[in-house]
């Protein structure tokens, strides 16, 4: 059985939602665990196959909650949301040091590959993967 990547697209492009408005983080600000700003979580990209969120999209410059400058943070790296905030186990340079966002290669395995690698993540696709660590699934509720 070969495993590859699900499509991926922003949840908002989808249809569907998380459980319930108040466990939709669209517009948290991240930050790291020693609590440095990343930006704010701009849209969720979601397995359209699996009906789980992969990545994060944050942005962060811009003016007036527009931001400028994109990157995906894996699911994987985020350690706790309460508040209106989504912490991430990684420093503000670590993320800062990403893949850069392009969205021409947004779609590509080799871009999501490239990404999990630098935050050293085995990609969801790989054999053994076990999703966990973020209790959000659209459409889905809870448990």
């Amino acid at each position: 059985m070969g495993h590859h990547a699900g499509e991926l697209v922003k949840l908002g492009d989808t249809g569907k939602t998380v459980a319930g408005s108040a466990e939709d983080i669209r517009g948290y600000t991240v930050r790291t665990e020693s609590g440095e700003e990343i930006g704010q979580v701009e849209e969720l990209l979601a397995d359209v196959e699996e009906e789980k969120v992969r990545f994060l999209i944050v942005a962060s410059g811009g003016f007036l909650g527009m931001g400028k400058d994109k990157t995906f943070i894996p699911v994987d790296a985020v350690t706790n949301i309460q508040d209106g905030e989504v912490l991430i186990d990684r420093s503000r340079d670590h993320v800062a040091g990403a893949p850069e966002y392009d969205p021409e290669l947004a779609e590509d395995q080799s871009y999501y590959e490239s990404v999990y690698g630098y935050y050293g993540f085995s990609p969801y696709w790989s054999p053994g993967y076990v999703y966990g660590g973020f209790p959000y699934y659209p459409g889905t509720p809870r448990r």
